[in-house]
Formats: structure tokens, C-alpha cells, sequence
């Protein structure tokens, strides 16, 4: 009887706690959202938040501090620089530099003058690299003195030629002034640092910038980001998600060439006026003391970063943290009660959506263990996931599925999910499945495994629950690996025949980690050190395969897909197979064969991946 009337009791204090949740969604539905033809872009916010917390600290980053006043000012100066040298509105330029404060002043002086930034992730190197930047069409370089070398590498391969157009941006005194770029700071003039007016006329659906997806081989795909969708994004979290003021500040760690650090992070602050501290780095043995150094009240994160949080030693600097709310994706159910209840976090907005989606899901209500709800038409359909292709009826179309069994999530594009997809308008193409239900209709196919959760009462709201990537793509370390990239690097390599590249789960891990089964001309005389070499040159580190196994036939379907499912139940337990699997250790770059002990230490979760 005591535990019903506790279950009871409960259930009814979730009731009102769900319409207490209302009021602050009412504000979001009573804003008035700009249209595509309005002055409206991330600058103008900016500017709009300076006017009124101008003096209000805006970053925070190692031994610096930047008032709203003075980023935007520099900002400005930087963008009359720009328009001097004959940047102009929709010009696209290169942004290659780790977060700190010139990253955001940078993007905001591009933003300023309608030019698009180019985003690019800084662990990119080689061919990536110069596919990001010459398939961008961009005019200038903006680079942190950090990221000069591998740039320096590839200058005789990218479009980009002239040293005026080579934007260098200092950062310690272990980096000088290469001769093919001039000084970023030395060109601007600090005085002339008022508003502009080209800014009064960017419009909410100009294109803010370039962000790229997967990013795994010479193939990442620049995915479209308005103005419009990052004043959505940081409004619905601002007002509606984590509820931060100017009296917040922001713990962001994440790269600010994500959507994640961008939109939920950055943008979010600068929507209210908060402060944020950046990172280049996450580093969970400095996180505290961090925290309680800048007051920082929210937190951005994704799940590989609670789970390193998690798995520290109790401490006392992380007892009476000042972090009560956080936002981000990737959180690990099995981590989500953990780091909730150690930590003592009030509210954790778990958020859902692709950079070149057409919706957003937020954890509006606080509900535990969701990517929460969405206003956008969506719907899950039958997958096969052994075949790795969608389920057509009779009449050809798809079959939603109304249980709380995962289904492909795929969402409708119209008027209200305005889908900006690629730059690649092939690409874009691919994503979109036609004729699903009727003739005619168009929907967004997000690639993932979604299931509906009973989350008790919310309003009638379906809550979701995301449970895996399918196909082509898996997700490790933040980053989504394309594994039909991957495997076309793998196959250029001479004695390699043919390789099937998958996802298999690490215990302790975040995601997928890569694995590839491989065929080969003669496995026994087979130079692991010249094809370790190989991989380093050719994939960004995530991207790598931490487990090769050899295998003699490759299985495929009816229809000659490389089959995967029971590769990756099988995945790199040498007790299962005897085939001979080779792995990356975290502290190599050589392959070096599996045994038993290091078998026993990745499920011990002590291998350090």
C-alpha cells in the first residue's frame, strides 16, 4: 500500500510538474519568428544583445576575458578589413582555427557583411582538407597560427593562392608568421570599429555558413546553415530548453565547427546576453575547478564527455558545482541517471537533429532518458536492418510503426521543415525519400533507428528515444563516419581486395568505434607497417578503423550489399571467431594483432578508447 501511495503521489506530482513546464513555452510560442526576407542574422542579434549587456562579460578563455562591447567592436573592425579587400555578401571564407576568441570574432565579422564562413574541423589534414576548401569556392583563409602546417601542406592544391587572402591569427609564442600569409591583427584598424550597415541588410534566409558532416575521407558534405536557423536554435533553447539568462555562463569545450558547440552553445549565449567559457579542449581532470573559476552555470556537452566525468574518482571540488542545467546529444541512458543524480543537475535538454535537417527534437518537458518531442511532421517506418533497406508495402510505399519498436525516423519537408540540405545538390538529393506514404510527398531521411518512450504524462507529446545509426554511418568521438568512405580509402590500398567497414560497440564507449573485415591477396606476407602508415596519412583519426579483421569471402545479399549484421554481433571477440583481428591501440598508429589480455582489458573498460 505505501508503495502505490508513493507511486501514486509521484504520479501526480509529475502532473503538475508538466504544467508548471508550460509557462515557458508560452513565450516561445508567442514569439514572432523572422521571415525569409527580414533583417534578421546571428551578427544582428549580436549587435542588439551588445546594446544592452555591453559591458556584460561574452567570453572567457584561458587568461582572457571579452566584454560584449569588445568583441563586437573588434568584430567590426575586422569586417571593414574585410569589405576594404573586397570580401562581399554571399563571398564564402575559410574558418580553420581551434576555439578561442578570435574563432567567434571572425565568424561574427563574416556574419556582419553577409560573407559565409566556412567551417572546417582542425583535425583535418591532407586530401579532407583541401576537398573542404576548394569544393567550398572560397576566396579567402582565415587561419589560427595552430592549424599553419597542415594548411601549409596543401597550398599548392587548393584555390586559394594569394598571400593577401591567407588571414594568419596568432596564438602562443611557439608559432611565428608563415611568409605565404600576412598578420591578421596587424592589417586591422581598432578605431574604426562602429556598426555597419550592411548588416541591417542580411536577411534571415542568407546563409550564415558552411558546416560539414561526416568529414571522414576527401568527401565531407558542407551542410547549409541561415541565419534563420541559428536564430531558431538559440531561441527554442534559450526560452524553452535550459532557461539561461545574462546572469549564466556557459561551460563550452566543444568545437565551435560543430553544430553542437555552435548553435547550442554560442549562439544560445549570445541570444540573452551570457557569458561563455571556451576551450580548445575538453580535459575532465580540470572540468571543476573550471566551473567554479567562471560561475559556469549550464554546461554543452555530448555524452563521450559525462561518461570521462563519470568514470573519475569522487572529488571534493566537484561537490556544490555551480552547473544546474546542461544540453547537448549522445547521453548514454545507462550514464544519464548517473551524472544527473552525482552531480546534482536540475534539468538535462537532450537535443536531436541534423546540421542539414529539417527539425529539431529538445527535452523540453525534463524528462529523463529522451531526445523529447518535436512540432515538425515526422513518422517511423519499417526497417531492415539485417538487409540495411527500407520496407515497402504491396502498393510500394512504407509502414509507419505504432509501437514503441524502433523505426527509420524520417521527417516531412514543407513550408514549416524547409529541408537546406548540401552544398552538393546530388547529395542533398540522396536524403530525401519520395513518394513514402502518397504520390508525391517528400521526406528527410535522417538514417537513424528512432523508438517512442512512455515517459508518463506529457501532454500527449510523443517523446522519442534514440537507439542507433543505420546503413552507411555510424557515430564515434562526436564525429559521423561515413563507412562507404572509409571503405573506398581502405580498398585504394594495393593488397587490399575488398573491405567492409562497420560499427561494433566498446564497453564504456560513446557511439561505434570503426571496424573493418577485410580480404586479402595474401594475408600472410601483408605489411601492417606500410598499411598503418597508410591509414595515418589518409583518415582523420576518428575516422580510423580500430579493429581490422581478416576474413577470405566477403558475404553478401541478393542485391550484393556487403552484409555487416553479423559482423558486428561478432565484432572483435577473438572467442568467437577464428579469424585473426589486428587493433590501434589509443597510444599507436600501428596495428598490432588482438590477444586476450588487451581483450580483457577493453571490456574491463580500462583500455583508455
Amino acid at each position: 500500500m505505501i508503495l502505490r501511495g508513493g507511486s501514486l503521489f509521484k504520479r501526480i506530482a509529475e502532473f503538475f510538474r508538466v504544467l508548471g513546464e508550460l509557462k515557458y513555452m508560452i513565450p516561445v510560442l508567442r514569439y514572432q519568428w523572422p521571415g525569409p526576407e527580414d533583417s534578421a542574422s546571428l551578427s544582428h542579434t549580436f549587435q542588439e544583445t551588445t546594446e544592452k549587456f555591453g559591458e556584460r562579460p561574452f567570453i572567457y578563455f584561458e587568461d582572457e576575458a571579452w566584454t560584449y562591447s569588445e568583441t563586437n567592436k573588434a568584430a567590426n573592425s575586422f569586417a571593414k578589413y574585410l569589405l576594404k579587400t573586397g570580401v562581399k555578401h554571399g563571398d564564402r571564407v575559410v574558418l580553420f582555427m581551434e576555439n578561442r576568441p578570435y574563432y567567434v570574432i571572425s565568424l561574427l565579422a563574416l556574419n556582419k557583411i553577409g560573407a559565409i564562413g566556412v567551417l572546417i574541423n582542425t583535425s583535418l589534414t591532407g586530401d579532407p582538407l583541401i576537398h573542404c576548401i576548394n569544393s567550398s569556392d572560397s576566396t579567402k583563409c582565415i587561419f589560427g597560427a595552430e592549424r599553419a602546417e597542415p594548411l601549409g601542406e596543401v597550398l599548392d592544391q587548393i584555390n586559394i593562392t594569394k598571400k593577401e587572402d591567407f588571414l594568419w591569427v596568432e596564438d602562443t609564442k611557439d608559432y611565428s608568421l608563415p611568409e605565404w600569409a600576412i598578420d591578421l591583427k596587424n592589417s586591422l584598424d581598432f578605431n574604426d570599429d562602429q556598426n555597419l550597415e550592411e548588416t541591417n541588410l542580411i536577411k534571415a534566409k542568407d546563409t550564415a555558413c558552411y558546416i560539414f558532416t561526416s568529414g571522414t575521407t576527401g568527401v565531407p558534405k558542407a551542410a547549409i546553415l541561415p541565419n534563420a536557423k541559428l536564430i531558431a536554435a538559440s531561441v527554442n533553447i534559450t526560452m524553452a530548453g535550459y532557461r539561461i539568462d545574462e546572469n549564466d555562463c556557459m561551460y563550452n569545450c566543444l568545437p565551435l565547427y560543430h553544430s553542437t558547440g555552435l548553435m547550442l552553445g554560442l549562439c544560445a549565449a549570445i541570444n540573452v546576453g551570457a557569458a561563455s567559457f571556451i576551450k580548445r579542449k575538453f580535459s575532465a581532470s580540470s572540468f571543476w575547478a573550471e566551473a567554479h573559476k567562471h560561475n559556469t552555470t549550464a554546461f554543452v556537452y555530448i555524452g563521450e564527455l559525462c561518461r570521462y566525468l563519470t568514470n573519475q574518482e569522487p572529488s571534493e571540488i566537484e561537490k556544490n558545482n555551480p552547473i544546474t542545467r546542461m544540453v547537448g546529444n549522445g547521453l548514454r541512458p545507462d550514464v544519464w541517471d548517473t551524472f544527473k543524480q552525482r552531480f546534482d543537475v536540475e534539468r538535462i535538454i537532450e537535443i536531436y537533429g541534423a546540421s542539414e535537417g529539417n527539425a529539431l527534437f529538445m527535452n523540453l518537458f525534463n524528462k529523463d532518458k529522451t531526445i523529447g518531442m518535436t512540432s515538425a511532421d515526422v513518422a517511423l517506418i519499417e526497417y531492415d536492418v539485417a538487409e540495411d533497406e527500407i520496407i515497402k508495402n504491396e502498393d510500394g510505399f512504407c509502414t509507419k510503426i505504432l509501437t514503441h519498436d524502433p523505426g527509420l525516423l524520417i521527417i516531412e519537408i514543407g513550408p514549416n521543415a524547409v529541408f537546406n540540405g548540401y552544398t552538393d545538390k546530388e547529395a542533398s538529393e540522396k536524403k530525401i525519400l519520395r513518394n513514402v506514404f502518397e504520390e508525391g510527398d517528400a521526406w528527410f531521411n535522417t538514417g537513424d533507428l528512432i523508438k517512442t518512450v512512455d515517459v508518463g504524462f506529457a501532454l500527449g507529446k510523443d517523446h522519442y528515444q534514440f537507439v542507433d545509426r543505420v546503413g552507411d554511418t555510424f557515430r564515434w568521438k562526436s564525429e559521423n563516419v561515413s563507412t562507404n568512405e572509409v571503405g573506398e580509402i581502405l580498398n585504394g590500398y594495393l593488397d587490399v581486395n575488398m573491405s567492409n567497414v562497420y560499427g561494433v560497440k566498446v564497453p564504456g564507449c560513446e557511439g561505434r568505434a570503426g571496424m573493418a573485415a577485410f580480404s586479402l591477396e595474401d594475408a600472410e606476407s601483408f605489411n601492417w607497417s606500410e598499411f598503418s602508415e597508410y591509414v595515418e596519412n589518409n583518415l582523420p583519426k576518428y575516422a580510423r578503423p580500430l579493429f581490422i579483421r581478416i576474413i577470405q569471402e566477403m558475404d553478401t545479399t541478393g542485391t550484393f550489399k556487403l552484409k555487416k549484421n553479423e559482423l558486428r554481433d561478432e565484432a572483435f571477440d577473438i572467442n568467437k571467431v577464428n579469424d585473426k583481428i589486428y587493433c590501434l591501440k589509443p597510444s599507436s598508429n600501428h596495428y598490432e594483432a588482438l590477444d586476450q589480455d588487451w581483450l580483457n582489458t577493453i571490456n574491463s573498460e580500462a583500455a583508455g578508447y
